[in-house]
C-alpha cells in the first residue's frame, strides 16, 4: 500500500520552538497518539486502532516525555511482528517524508519519538533490521536516542556501519554518527565505554571534520566538548593538530570552519578559565588568522 500523499506525520502540529510554560510531554498528547495509529493502519489495515489509542493514553497525564513515548511504543509494538525484521518493512512503509532540510524543522518531528523508543527497546535485538530503522528515522528526527543501545550492546559492529554513514549524502545521517556517540549527550543515557575511551569515536569526528555541512559540524565540536569534560588533554592534542593543518587547508572558508569548531568545542574550558583552551581559541580566532596573513 502506498503512502497517502498527506502523511499523518504532516498533519501533527507543534511549535517551532519550546515555548515557555508549555513542558514537552504535552507533544505526547491523545492527537499524535491518534495519529501514529492513522500511519499504522494505512500499511497495516488489519490494525486495531481503538485498541491501539486505548492501551497509549492509559495514565498518560502522570507521565513525563520518555514515559508517555515509551508507552506508546509499546501500545505499537503489542500489535506488530514480535520479529523486528518483520517489523521493519512494515515500520518504514509508515514513515513520512524525510526532511528537506536541517534547520527550522520545529517541534513537529518528536511524532517520530515513540518510534525512536520502538527502535531502541525492539530493535536492538536484530541489528541489521534495527540499524536500518535508525537509518530512515534519523532523516525524519533524530536516531541519536535510539542508536545508543546499539553501541552498548554491537559496539564493533556499529562503529564500523557509523563509519560508512560519515560519506552517506544524507546530512540527517551524518549527523547521527557524531550525535548518537557522544558520551554525554544531553537527555539521554550515557555510553560509558565512550566517556572511558574518547579513542573509540575519535576515527568518526576525523571522517567530519570538515563536513560541508554547519549542522553536522557543530555536532562534532559539541562532541569534542563533551570529551574535554572528561580528557581535557586529548582535546587539546585534536585541536592543536587540527589548528595546525588548517593553515595548510587551500580553501579559506574550510579553514575557518575548521578554527570555529575548535573554539566552540573549548568554550567551556575557556570559561572555566584553562589557559591552554584560552590559548588555543586565541589562536583559532578570526582576528588572529588575519593578523597571521598581514605578517
Amino acid at each position: 500500500m502506498s503512502r497517502p500523499q498527506n502523511h499523518p506525520a504532516q498533519q501533527f502540529a507543534a511549535p517551532s520552538s519550546i515555548q515557555r510554560g508549555m513542558p514537552l510531554n504535552e507533544l505526547m498528547d491523545r492527537k499524535l497518539i491518534s495519529l501514529i495509529g492513522q500511519s499504522l493502519v494505512n500499511v497495516m489495515p488489519d490494525f486495531d486502532i481503538r485498541q491501539f489509542q486505548d492501551r497509549a493514553v492509559r495514565g498518560l497525564h502522570k507521565l513525563e516525555l520518555k514515559q508517555r513515548a515509551s508507552q506508546i511504543a509499546q501500545a505499537m509494538a503489542e500489535q506488530l511482528p514480535a520479529d523486528f525484521d518483520d517489523v521493519l518493512p512494515l515500520l518504514i512503509r509508515s514513515l513520512g517524508p524525510p526532511l528537506r532540510t536541517t534547520e527550522g524543522n520545529g517541534l513537529a518531528v518528536f511524532f517520530y519519538l515513540p518510534h525512536s523508543h520502538l527502535i531502541a527497546e525492539q530493535g536492538v535485538r536484530r541489528f541489521q533490521s534495527g540499524m536500518v530503522a535508525n537509518y530512515e528515522v534519523t532523516q525524519r528526527f533524530t536516531a541519536e536516542f535510539s542508536v545508543r543501545p546499539f553501541l552498548s550492546e554491537h559496539r564493533t559492529k556499529c562503529l564500523k556501519l557509523l563509519s560508512r554513514w560519515t560519506k552517506d549524502p544524507n546530512p540527517h545521517v551524518r549527523r547521527l554518527v557524531s550525535e548518537g556517540t557522544r558520551p554525554r549527550l544531553p537527555w539521554a543515557d550515557r555510553l560509558p565505554e565512550f566517556q572511558q575511551d574518547p579513542h573509540l569515536a575519535l576515527p568518526l569526528l576525523e571522517s567530519l571534520k570538515d563536513d560541508p555541512e554547519l549542522y553536522v559540524r557543530r555536532s562534532v565540536a559539541n562532541h569534542l566538548g563533551d570529551i574535554a569534560k572528561d580528557h581535557l588533554l586529548v582535546v587539546f592534542d585534536v585541536c592543536e593538530r587540527w589548528l595546525k593543518e588548517a593553515k595548510d587547508l587551500d580553501d579559506a572558508m574550510s579553514a575557518e570552519n575548521r578554527r570555529w569548531m575548535i573554539r566552540h568545542a573549548l568554550r567551556h574550558p575557556a570559561k572555566n578559565e584553562s589557559a591552554q583552551a584560552v590559548r588555543l581559541r586565541k589562536l583559532a580566532s578570526p582576528q588572529n588568522r588575519r593578523k597571521s596573513r598581514a605578517e
